[in-house]
């Protein structure tokens, strides 16, 4: 019997001080990611025109509130704002798995490249693709384009891709005016006010612009749209950026009377974030770095609670909590403070267990408690989970 537990003994040690005892199990995070971008690709790829359904599943048509104005309905494909975060993602995989993912990405830049308008100057890309109709050009709409090919490019060092970034950048600079202090507006030719979508993606877009190039145009154009965020749209109590400056009459330069639209958006902290950790990694100014971190805990505290039955939840819709979540990244490879990166973690982790119907298709509830399991999905919000959950693997693999 002795014999016996001594042979136990050494076995059990030979195996705990084998590789296979101290292997680690596939990052989860990953797993998650790859699950919701394949079920985005099979869910809700178009094929025939190479391109994505607003909805899953594709026949549900209904009205679209995220329009200058009202009337827009679901069509046969998505418009660009959705269509944009399956590009956001595959870039974000492609730094975990590039074999599997670079496919993909030349199929988004197919996908993208059916938006372009050339009719009219400078070149942009319009709300819904230009073989179906000529339409509207959103300046924030572009702004995602321009960050998904700079980022493209940092990853693939593909010149063409820097060249869409600063194409972008050029349709972004021409809405820029000088009245109210600065800004571009929401909608291209309409100037009844000047957002924080706008401003914080061209800002973001420039410094990424001027980190791969280092010219200097595009930082002096982050600065001034930095400041002309901060002071216009800086909560400084609560430490948020506010909406939007509403402007009554567009069309007057000069006026005073002007409004700060009181809405706060997750994703409009989120860009000043990345804006103020990236301007102090280039000047090591700590002013930035004071900037990023009271926005941070701002945004923490406005944003994230816990429901009467402890279920974390976020004040914002998925998407636009994800864009805090890539502030609160950026800050995180700074401080090494997880406080902020993990509410989201948290909140994340919450909607894998209990906010998926039974096809694994995300609800845009994350706490679960509303009954989401037969609706229709929106792919902006199933892609943008492919992604949270490929910059949480980036983190733990980084951490590792």
């Amino acid at each position: 019997m002795m014999g016996m537990r001594k042979e136990l003994l050494l076995l059990l040690s030979l195996y705990l001080l084998s590789p296979l005892a101290h292997a680690q199990p596939k990052d989860t995070y990953l797993q998650r990611a790859k699950e919701t971008f394949h079920l985005v690709w099979d869910k809700y790829r178009v094929p025939e025109h190479g391109l994505f359904a607003e909805y899953y599943p594709n026949s549900y048509k209904p009205d679209l509130t995220y329009f200058q104005e009202s009337g827009h309905k679901a069509q046969e494909v998505s418009y660009l704002w959705p269509m944009s975060g399956v590009f956001s993602s595959v870039n974000v995989l492609m730094e975990l798995d590039r074999k599997t993912y670079k496919p993909y990405l030349d199929s988004m830049v197919v996908a993208v490249e059916g938006y372009l308008d050339k009719t009219r100057t400078p070149y942009g890309y319009q709300a819904y693709p230009s073989k179906f109709q000529t339409v509207d050009r959103y300046y924030d709409d572009n702004g995602l384009v321009g960050i998904d090919y700079i980022d493209a490019y940092m990853l693939t060092e593909d010149a063409s891709y820097l060249t869409k970034a600063k194409e972008v950048m050029t349709f972004i600079e021409s809405g820029w005016t000088d009245d109210f202090g600065g800004g571009v507006s929401w909608l291209e030719g309409v100037r009844d006010q000047k957002p924080a979508c706008s401003n914080g993606k061209a800002t973001v877009l420039a410094l990424k612009i001027y980190q791969a190039t280092g010219e200097e145009e595009y930082l002096q154009y982050a600065k001034k749209s930095y400041d002309w965020m901060m002071e216009a749209l800086r909560d400084d109590s609560l430490n948020i950026i506010w909406n939007a400056l509403l402007i009554p009459d567009g069309t007057i330069t000069g006026r005073k009377d002007v409004e700060v639209q009181k809405h706060a958006y997750t994703y409009n902290t989120g860009t000043m974030i990345q804006s103020a950790v990236r301007f102090y990694k280039i000047t090591g100014e700590k002013g930035y770095l004071d900037d990023a971190r009271a926005l941070a805990e701002g945004s923490c505290q406005y944003y994230f609670g816990y429901t009467d039955g402890n279920i974390p939840y976020v004040k914002d819709i998925p998407w636009f909590t994800l864009v805090l979540f890539r502030g609160y990244q950026e800050l995180y490879e700074i401080d090494q403070d997880p406080k902020y990166i993990d509410a989201v973690i948290e909140r994340a982790d919450w909607a894998w267990m209990h906010a998926r119907d039974k096809e694994g298709l995300p609800y845009a509830d994350w706490t679960g408690q509303k009954e989401e399991n037969k609706q229709p999905k929106w792919l902006l919000d199933t892609s943008c989970m492919a992604e949270l959950y490929a910059r949480i693997a980036l983190i733990k693999a980084q951490a590792e």
